[in-house]
């Protein structure tokens, strides 16, 4: 009886240590990032707009409400943490597009209007707040597709015309040409991510033939050719691969956020180029969501708009990945 006694006591020692460093545990994680919401966005509720940087100033334009596509454009001023509407987009009407920068200018093309899909391509200018039609995109008329520069170049890839491509196609400013680009290798693709850190854009994710893709890709802007990374399912707990996502980056790291697979998702991935490998950081504080926008230039990121079934939002968020936020399980 004696040794029985002894046992049921160590037993319950036992217990009451697991207990305790469970409860630490849960009350104590820390996981490095933090998102903090900013002001709200002035315009109505939307999902699936686009939105483009040009030297530390931040825009979005058109978008799906759930009732109507939109033309009106909108500039951030992260400073004020204030919006400003700036000259309506004069062309038609659109959600899913894509839009990036180079030099001064912004770029804006592609989409999907309720009926067709679009292959027109235009330019803004910030200083002037005007915009000017430019050469059409070349390549089937699509929406879902990616848009980035790199190396002074604008490069538009992937989407839906019908069915998922995987085209890239390359837009020289200066000549206001365009030219056929390698095509990107892996599957085709719509809904795909992409953020660039030093001149080299990171590919991934997106569906095709309903199926989650998990390839990843690099395209160097200074050598035009593109290498293959590790795949976004290396371990049984990724869920990196995922579509229409919002992807940034913040110096020399790449982020992304926000999309689905299957459902909704928040966990925030960090991608660091040297080593090849993802992170998780804080989930997304905002409410889970898909067709998001974002804004970074480099050294900020804040994601925006988007939504979950027929909700669409307005809120924004800044994402700050070095500060740590507590959370409790």
């Amino acid at each position: 009886m004696k040794k029985v006694n002894q046992l049921l006591s160590t037993l319950a020692a036992l217990v009451m240590l697991v207990a305790l460093f469970s409860c630490q545990d849960s009350e104590d994680t820390t996981t490095e990032g933090n998102w903090v919401r900013k002001s709200y966005f002035e315009g109505s509720n939307r999902s699936n707009s686009s939105s483009f940087t040009v030297e530390s100033r931040y825009f979005v334009v058109g978008g799906y409400t759930g009732d109507e596509f939109t033309r009106d454009l909108w500039e951030y001023d992260a400073s004020l943490d204030a919006w400003t509407r700036r000259a309506d987009f004069p062309g038609t009407a659109r959600s899913n597009a894509v839009a990036f920068s180079i030099d001064s200018k912004g770029y804006y093309g592609t989409g999907y209007d309720g009926k067709n899909k679009l292959g027109d391509f235009w330019s803004y200018n910030p200083d002037s707040d005007t915009w000017t039609e430019v050469s059409p995109f070349p390549g089937t008329a699509r929406y879902g597709a990616i848009g980035f520069s790199i190396s002074g170049k604008g490069y538009i890839g992937t989407g839906f015309d019908g069915s998922e491509q995987k085209d890239f196609w390359e837009y020289h400013p200066e000549t206001n040409t365009w030219n056929s680009f390698i095509s990107m290798g892996g599957a085709k693709r719509s809904g795909a991510f992409v953020f660039t850190i030093n001149d080299v854009a990171y590919i991934g994710g997106g569906i095709n033939n309903g199926l989650y893709e998990f390839d990843f890709w690099a395209l160097d802007g200074a050598t035009g050719s593109w290498s293959q990374k590790e795949d976004l399912d290396e371990d049984d707990d990724y869920t990196i691969a995922r579509s229409e996502a919002v992807g940034f980056s913040i110096g020399s790291l790449g982020y992304l956020a926000t999309g689905s697979q299957g459902s909704l998702l928040s966990i925030t991935w960090e991608y660091d180029p040297i080593q090849d490998v993802w992170d998780d950081k804080t989930d997304f504080e905002g409410t889970a969501r898909s067709g998001a926008s974002v804004f970074s230039d480099g050294n900020r990121a804040f994601v925006l708009l988007g939504r979950s079934s027929s909700l669409r939002f307005d809120d924004i968020w800044e994402f700050l990945p070095f500060e740590d936020s507590d959370e409790e399980d």
